[in-house]
């Protein structure tokens, strides 16, 4: 294959396994921006996953399968809001059970209902989402390098891929020129400054963790009805923690956490795609090393080694109000 052809191959690839890890980052980036660290962004897009593979397949909408998706991770959303937040419980705590239950519960139920060891009926036709083919698309693929670009990387995805690349400027937007995005940073940093103006941190919380799990619950939807054709036990496989990482590395910055998953999805796309890399005919790198390469970046970024990333002075903390 033509060198330039497989780049795109490998690119394309890379955009798509990006989508889930940039959907969860963004969710996490709302709750950590408001002081809210949410280790369970893992379960949250777990119980979306197996939720919206039932109900697209019952339904047979693959819109109706996101919606379901987004309602399942609101719930978990919310649960985690009722410990952290109103209960003041320990954050980190209360995210790794969120995962714990999530996991449980998509095998328990799944296996109740369909008897496939937690696995959902396979989906097909308007049970999944197809690709979507740009204007001119076929028309422009002839054209040397411009046309394969165009045809083959930008088009062809399917409508999540490119909701999901729309709320990063979405989320800058918000976060940066708007006053809800002010508090919200600002119930982050100083929680009781917010709190003295008049300010509800505990409603601002309660708001970011609804994006949350809106956003969450999009990812999900996502595994199970685009990027694979239905529920498998564990589907996530750590994404929620690459995705926490990612998060990390782009020091809670949305632009910066594009670029941060688009890296991890091309490593993954790499795995995929290359799982034996001979090096100069010399060296064999073998297929186990080239599948734990983004597993390795998350350890490398958690070990800081990315400099400094200052997050959020008031995350992880309670706020307790002053009488």
């Amino acid at each position: 294959m033509d060198s330039f052809l497989q780049l795109i191959l490998t690119l394309d690839m890379s955009i798509r396994l990006s989508v889930v890890l940039l959907l969860a980052c963004l969710a996490g980036l709302f709750s950590e921006r408001s002081g809210i660290v949410d280790i369970g962004l893992e379960g949250k897009m777990l119980i979306a996953a197996f939720f919206a593979a039932v109900v697209a397949y019952h339904s047979g909408s693959a819109w109706m399968g996101v919606l379901a998706g987004c309602a399942a991770s609101l719930v978990f959303s919310m649960i985690h809001g009722l410990a952290s937040i109103t209960y003041r419980g320990n954050q980190l705590i209360s995210g790794v059970a969120i995962n714990f239950l999530a996991s449980g519960l998509t095998v328990v139920i799944g296996n109740a209902w369909y008897q496939k060891g937690g696995q959902t009926p396979t989906l097909s036709g308007n049970s999944r989402f197809t690709a979507i083919e740009l204007p001119f698309s076929r028309a422009l693929s002839d054209v040397p390098v411009l046309g394969p670009i165009y045809s083959d990387l930008i088009s062809g995805h399917n409508a999540i891929v490119y909701i999901a690349f729309l709320v990063v400027p979405l989320t800058w937007w918000v976060l940066f020129r708007t006053r809800f995005g002010l508090r919200l940073r600002a119930v982050g940093e100083n929680p009781a400054s917010v709190d003295t103006s008049g300010i509800s941190v505990v409603r601002q919380r309660y708001q970011a963790l609804i994006i949350t799990g809106i956003l969450c619950g999009i990812a999900g939807a996502y595994l199970s009805t685009a990027q694979a054709a239905g529920f498998g036990r564990e589907m996530t496989a750590g994404r929620g923690y690459i995705a926490l990482a990612a998060l990390i590395f782009a020091k809670w910055r949305p632009w910066y956490a594009m670029g941060a998953c688009l890296l991890f999805g091309l490593l993954e796309a790499i795995s995929n795609l290359y799982p034996n890399i001979n090096i100069f005919g010399l060296v064999t790198i073998p297929v186990q090393f080239t599948q734990a390469l983004p597993y390795i970046l998350t350890v490398v970024i958690l070990a800081g080694f990315i400099g400094k990333a200052i997050p959020p002075r008031a995350g992880g903390e309670p706020y307790v109000k002053e009488r």
